[in-house]
């Protein structure tokens, strides 16, 4: 079965990446016709931290999401290498959730790759996850923005539900509000580079399901 009809399964249990989380998600629009960055620099994510927590506090949320293709040309403005390629479509779900949360496997797992992104924009800490099953395709989840000192090593093998990081800091996570950015990564996708490319461009639009398809199945709460 392929990646992401797994979900119809009643083989396949999928665990919640994040234990508690409760009530209706805060959407932060990161689009071109968001609002979060109006009048600030967007790179300056204490400001945009500091937002996001006063919009949870005055809607009672405690967490919340940013899409999966959002075009975020604004936000990404000032990243030479985006420009040129115009890769300016977001490939994950950003998943916002307190510094330190843990992050739980949501399929039973083995630590593909474990690293630091060093850099402003990057993913920091981050964890590549291969899941192989009988009952699926192999395919690949990836989590960026985590604390670097609590990464797994590759190689370590994950039950369903087991922990494997935990949110990072600024110094931490790329330099980023706090959030895991969750992406879904096919054999093809990995082969054709796609763990170092969070964004595409819009003419990649359409080979995305066959690369990077929409995370939402994995995520469970």
């Amino acid at each position: 079965m392929r990646y992401p009809y797994i979900a119809y399964s009643p083989d396949i249990e999928i665990q919640p990446l994040f234990e508690g989380l409760k009530g209706t998600p805060l959407i932060i629009d990161m689009s071109n016709k968001g609002v979060i960055f109006e009048k600030m620099d967007v790179r300056d994510q204490c400001e945009c931290q500091r937002r996001i927590e006063q919009l949870m506090s005055v809607g009672n949320h405690t967490w919340g999401i940013s899409s999966y293709l959002e075009n975020r040309q604004h936000l990404l403005s000032n990243c030479p290498q985006m420009v040129k390629e115009q890769r300016f479509y977001h490939l994950g779900l950003d998943i916002i959730v307190p510094l330190g949360t843990p992050l739980h496997a949501p399929l039973a797992a083995t630590v593909e790759a474990s690293s630091y992104e060093a850099g402003e924009g990057n993913y920091g800490g981050n964890v590549l996850l291969r899941h192989e099953n009988s009952d699926y395709e192999t395919f690949y989840s990836l989590y960026g923005h985590l604390n670097r000192k609590t990464l797994p090593s590759p190689g370590t093998l994950l039950r369903p539900g087991d922990t494997f990081g935990h949110i990072g800091d600024f110094c931490d996570n790329g330099n980023w509000f706090y959030h895991t950015h969750l992406q879904v990564i096919t054999e093809k996708g990995l082969k054709q580079g796609y763990l170092s490319k969070g964004y595409c461009s819009g003419q990649d639009l359409a080979g995305m399901d066959d690369l990077c398809p929409a995370p939402l199945t994995l995520f469970r709460i």
